[in-house]
């Protein structure tokens, strides 16, 4: 992916956010045939591999990986796909659902400070502390000025990993509501995929345009160059999967990491 397109969809501090603006079924990232985007996908799943063997290794970085989006919108899926050869002992899946009444008593990043990742590690976030201001935003269970005050916690939470070596991608991706219908018609019709599919997605689904807006003020409040948002179109799983994996393979290229030597004399050692 070159410089100037992944510019495209990264969002810039301090700017205004229309989604409207993002076409949800480009394809810009994709090889064109799918033959030829399966094979690239493989390869930037090997290349993570050997990328995050060296990273772990290392043990100088830490990577959270944040994934948001409308229901349906990929976030399994992802995982899923663009981790697929990654050595799983070296990355962890966090998923945020609604919080625990241990987790309400406590302030609302409590939950998620715990999961963030350690030295070496990849940490994927299934959902995210974005919950914790998008939901109760739209539903009006917290106030605008809260919401505000949630943002600037966020902001200082994100930039207290940042400069602890924890470097950050975030990924809204980002569906159109018509595609969303085709999903959540293909759990309803799949007696295999009904287990996914849960009535109170009905209900959020009434809150399109709600969610949008509220997804447009996260992402213009809360991308900085430490922890920058991207807007990844999600109509096409393909390029979504190549998407991610093409910023995540250059993030940790850009890091130019090396094996670290032993910590121990070997001279003369032998094995019998």
């Amino acid at each position: 992916m070159s410089d100037t397109l992944t510019d495209k969809f990264r969002i810039a501090p301090g700017v205004k956010v229309s989604l409207a603006k993002y076409d949800p079924a480009d394809k810009s990232a994709s090889a064109g045939a799918k033959d030829k985007n399966l094979l690239q996908l493989a390869a930037l799943s090997n290349r993570l591999d050997q990328l995050q063997d060296v990273f772990y290794a290392s043990g100088k970085h830490k990577l959270l990986v944040v994934l948001q989006g409308m229901d349906t919108s990929g976030k399994d899926g992802t995982i899923r796909h663009v981790f697929n050869s990654v050595d799983p002992l070296g990355v962890r899946v966090a998923s945020f659902k609604a919080p625990t009444d241990e987790e309400k008593a406590h302030d609302f990043l409590w939950r998620i400070h715990r999961q963030v990742p350690a030295d070496g590690e990849i940490v994927i976030f299934n959902r995210s502390h974005y919950e914790d201001v998008l939901i109760t935003c739209v539903h009006q269970w917290i106030d605008a000025k809260e919401c505000q005050r949630r943002y600037k916690h966020i902001i200082a939470f994100e930039k207290l990993l940042a400069q602890s070596g924890t470097i950050i991608r975030k990924f809204y991706l980002h569906i159109s509501r018509e595609e969303q219908k085709k999903r959540l018609d293909a759990r309803l019709s799949d007696p295999d995929k009904q287990w996914k599919f849960r009535l109170a997605d009905l209900d959020e689904r009434k809150h399109w345009d709600a969610y949008a807006a509220a997804y447009e003020d996260a992402l213009a409040a809360t991308s900085t160059d430490d922890a920058p948002w991207y807007v990844v179109p999600a109509d096409s799983k393909t390029n979504r999967n190549l998407f991610i994996s093409q910023v995540l393979v250059k993030t940790l290229e850009d890091l130019r990491l090396r094996y670290p030597p032993s910590g121990e004399n070997l001279q003369g050692v032998v094995v019998d």
